[in-house]
């Protein structure tokens, strides 16, 4: 399995499982080395490279403690072949494979056992590390993943048909199948976890879980609670930590955290002063489509429960120097109601104080300020504020 870096230089390579893109994020922002215990002994990683020239360097990389990958290695391709020998330690580690020329990463986590290594040309997604519990576990974890993957490309497909054909019929039983399917990937996901407590990808894994909202603070801690004390011992899990702590401000049941930002007419705008009976803290951006496509079914349930206590207050992550596009959105959408805005993009520090990592999100509070639900959206959105305020 292959992965790539969205905020560094490009070290894994494009794949079509889009969990596995941030997951090295996660890895060069801490410190995965623990100190090293190694003795005489060595492990070997032999590997077999098919259709690669001789001569074709391999580039064995680690993460050290500066927090970036760095090379451990450099073998040579002879005969479709490459060898190299490494000290055991009892760290725990996460360590790729990269070939010359090749923009892709093969990902293993060294268990001071002899490895093999895989590598195809022709199809260097499919390549892999064999040798060790944990990367036989990630190993099956990438396969099962990839069948979900291929499943959600051919619903898409089935999808663009049937918006192309105007079939309503087909367009509501293909997103019943798409949300049946994800609701199959999320739990795969938790059984994973749950069966790999001595894995250090399960806990790679547990935190783009909690960055997409797969899985919710107390189901995290959970998790952590439970993990073999090796792994636990990871400063990785110190990370993960944080963001659980972080989410269960923002979780439902909490008090929202006040804020204060900006307003189109740069005046200073507190949650508290935009607070009515019931308060809907919206995160959006004018870029965002999707939020866009929402912004109107949001305009109907204001302007159908305003009157009776309902307030809205929007927090663009909009970026420097689109000041106006914001403006302009505001005034196109029809978005009648409070906006603030620091035009910071994702490191808006509103957003960050809600865990916010995907718009639009939403948050419902009540008169005290306590978050009792989150994300509501089309009909969903609508029905909770006919429950709350009535229908008249």
């Amino acid at each position: 399995m292959h992965f790539f870096s969205e905020t560094n230089t490009v070290i894994f390579a494009h794949t079509n499982i889009p969990i596995m893109r941030r997951l090295l994020v996660t890895l060069l922002t801490t410190t995965l080395l623990m100190s090293c215990a190694g003795d005489s002994d060595t492990y070997t990683l032999e590997g077999t490279a098919q259709n690669f020239e001789d001569g074709t360097e391999v580039y064995v990389y680690s993460i050290k403690d500066s927090n970036q990958p760095k090379v451990i290695d450099t073998l040579t391709i002879k005969n479709g072949t490459f060898e190299g020998t490494y000290p055991k330690s009892d760290s725990i580690s996460v360590n790729y494979i990269n070939v010359e020329g090749v923009r892709a990463n093969v990902v293993y986590f060294p268990e001071n056992v002899d490895m093999k290594a895989t590598l195809y040309k022709d199809s260097i997604g499919s390549s892999f590390v064999s040798g060790g519990k944990q990367n036989e576990a990630f190993t099956s974890f990438s396969e099962n993943m990839r069948s979900i993957n291929e499943k959600k490309q051919a619903q898409m497909k089935e999808f663009r048909a049937a918006q192309q054909s105007s079939d309503v019929a087909a367009i509501k039983q293909i997103q019943q199948e798409n949300t049946a399917l994800t609701k199959e990937e999320t739990e795969f996901k938790k059984e994973f976890i749950k069966n790999n407590k001595n894995s250090l990808f399960s806990v790679m894994l547990l935190s783009e879980m909690i960055t997409r909202k797969e899985m919710n603070a107390e189901e995290a801690g959970e998790v952590l609670n439970n993990l073999s004390p090796k792994v636990a011992a990871s400063p990785i899990v110190t990370q993960v930590e944080a963001m659980i702590a972080n989410a269960r401000k923002a979780d439902i049941g909490s008090i929202a955290p006040n804020f204060s930002a900006p307003t189109p007419d740069g005046e200073t705008l507190s949650l508290k002063e935009a607070m009515g009976k019931y308060t809907i803290i919206d995160f959006w951006a004018s870029w965002c489509k999707p939020c866009r496509v929402e912004n109107p079914n949001v305009v109907k349930v204001y302007e159908k429960y305003h009157d009776k206590g309902l307030n809205i207050i929007s927090v663009s992550l909009d970026r420097q120097k689109q000041k106006d596009k914001w403006i302009k959105a505001i005034a196109d959408d029809n978005m009648d109601w409070h906006h603030v805005s620091n035009l910071q993009f994702w490191q808006d520090p509103i957003a960050r104080q809600y865990n916010v990592r995907a718009i639009p999100a939403t948050f419902l509070l009540d008169e005290n300020g306590k978050i009792i639900d989150k994300d509501l959206r089309g009909p969903a959105l609508g029905a909770k504020m006919e429950s709350l305020l009535g229908s008249e």
